[in-house]
């Protein structure tokens, strides 16, 4: 499969999404696209998997975004009303879950940047809430060279995680960036040798699997939900999602962990 999930036995609660057409920079084909969503999909219901890592297979391509030989061209023939194959229909309908961009994982997604991330690619990037990457890798939105809007997202959640002339400057130059001005603009938490790239991301989605499921849930959620409201609004809306989770089993095996100097164990209820 180009898009495969694993459970990897040596990090409990966490899932690897792998996209794999590395002589294609891993760009996202109808096929893809599919298998793509379907991870995701998977994700979202199993209450086994608490974070998920995402990334490109080889060295040079983390993702190319949409495959501009097939996805491109199928959408072209779609929007003139031709007929299309299943698995092709499939894989546009697929798309926008497939990029993360209008479907809630629920769940926090570590991105292991492991080359290059470009227009469709870039988006999944800003989907993940937490991302290491290696030296050489590069960002880039190139949709207004090529005469086309960022309808992923791009301009919806990129101003909201970096500053204002930051993001107009990928937006609308359509030039790339290093991981160095990457992590200087806060698009990056880190950068990691290749080797250790995994590793990173792991210990990250491991720290993450290991807290209670439902606080890492409910915060994940307050912060995408209070981020625009005003002040007010906000600490109104941050106590009625974090007041129930005092009362959960959680919670109260925290405390008692505390108390008795061991670890605790997490049931997410």
């Amino acid at each position: 499969m180009a898009a495969h999930l694993e459970l990897p036995p040596d990090h409990p609660h966490v899932a690897l999404v792998t996209i794999d057409r590395p002589a294609q920079a891993n760009s996202l084909d109808p096929p893809t696209v599919s298998q793509l969503a379907a991870a995701w999909r998977r994700i979202a219901a199993d209450p086994e998997i608490r974070c998920a890592v995402l990334t490109g297979a080889g060295d040079r391509v983390f993702c190319a975004g949409i495959d501009m030989k097939t996805t491109i061209p199928a959408s072209q023939r779609f929007a003139r009303g031709e007929r299309l194959d299943d698995e092709t229909f499939a894989g546009l309908r697929d798309a926008a879950t497939a990029l993360l961009a209008g479907f809630d994982l629920g769940k926090p997604l570590v991105a292991a940047v492991n080359g290059h991330a470009r227009a469709g690619g870039f988006d999944l990037l800003l989907a993940c809430e937490l991302r290491v990457a290696v030296p050489h890798a590069t960002f880039a939105l190139e949709e207004v060279a090529l005469g086309l809007y960022p309808t992923g997202n791009a301009t919806v959640l990129l101003p909201r995680q970096i500053g204002w002339v930051a993001a107009h400057e990928l937006l609308l130059t359509a030039k790339p960036i290093g991981a160095t001005r990457a992590l200087e603009i806060g698009l990056l938490n880190r950068i990691v040798a290749p080797a250790d790239l995994l590793a990173a991301a792991f210990e990250l989605a491991d720290a993450i699997a290991a807290n209670a499921p439902l606080a890492v849930r409910e915060t994940r959620r307050g912060v995408r939900e209070i981020l625009a409201l005003p002040l007010d609004e906000a600490y109104r809306r941050q106590e009625e999602i974090g007041g129930p989770l005092r009362r959960t089993e959680d919670a109260r095996e925290a405390q008692a962990a505390f108390v008795e100097k061991r670890t605790p164990k997490f049931r997410g209820r």
